[in-house]
């Protein structure tokens, strides 16, 4: 009996990727099988060989393997000792279906950047509440897998004042409740990487991290204002405990039960 496979599957609050897979395996193969959305592979441990339209591929650790939809392709470990792989299923509206021919030509891409970006993007999913932080990867994610498949350069920053600031307004006006990446693009009629780029570019930091600042703020605010941490999670737009908690650790530096204790104390010597 082969060894027992590890195994983590889910749909995200993403829109536009349909699963995440992480797997460990010693000894499966896969079968030919085909998918409704766009595979996107990176291999953490081994290696995995794969046919894809009767031509062999391998899929070592350094690179991006994107395979397309509904072109049957298999799969087992190249290496002694299996694999362990990263996998998210991108719905057929990511990356254009006049690409599929060029992915299977190519479904090999041996960009370290892009690499870094998707092991980036499934950090992000392994933590509920960060959707926008989600968003604005697969959107930079997606924008470069079918530049690769266009063969087009990596795309420059740019600089567009007027959409940044029109972005940092929605925000301000959302950041409790929280605003999709995609919503904001339609109210501002632009693409919504273009979005992710131009807010970037005029604000040295992206459109998540301003949104997650200023809920730290308003916790802060809550905090000291004696509200107990459970209500101000809540009430500073955060996903629940253990996500405000990680973030309000990451930008103020300690927890917010030592921070609102901190403020009770300094009361009492006034």
């Amino acid at each position: 009996m082969g060894a027992r496979p590890d195994i983590t599957a889910w749909r995200p609050r993403v829109e536009g990727i349909d699963e995440v897979f992480h797997a460990r395996f010693a000894d499966h193969a896969y079968p030919m099988h085909t998918h409704d959305a766009w595979t996107l592979l990176i291999v953490d441990e081994g290696m995995v060989r794969y046919d894809l339209d009767r031509h062999e591929h391998g899929a070592p650790s350094s690179v991006v393997t994107l395979l397309p939809p509904h072109i049957p392709h298999n799969g087992d470990a190249a290496t002694p000792g299996g694999f362990r792989k990263r996998v998210l299923y991108l719905n057929t509206a990511q990356i254009d279906a006049d690409l599929v021919g060029r992915a299977v030509d190519r479904p090999v891409l041996r960009d370290p950047g892009l690499r870094h970006r998707v092991d980036q993007l499934h950090r992000t999913l392994a933590l509920p509440g960060d959707e926008l932080e989600a968003q604005s990867r697969l959107a930079l994610v997606s924008e470069r897998l079918a530049g690769h498949l266009r063969g087009e350069p990596v795309a420059p920053q740019v600089h567009d004042r007027r959409v940044a600031y029109a972005l940092r307004d929605l925000l301000d006006e959302r950041f409790v409740e929280g605003l999709p990446l995609r919503d904001a693009a339609e109210r501002l009629h632009t693409h919504h990487t273009h979005l992710v780029r131009a807010f970037s570019r005029e604000f040295g930091m992206a459109p998540h991290q301003y949104l997650t600042g200023r809920r730290v703020d308003l916790a802060r605010r809550l905090l000291l204002g004696g509200m107990r941490s459970p209500e101000v999670a809540a009430s500073a737009g955060f996903y629940d405990q253990s996500h405000f908690s990680r973030h309000f650790k990451r930008v103020v530096g300690t927890s917010p039960g030592h921070y609102a204790r901190t403020g009770v104390a300094t009361s009492r010597t006034l």
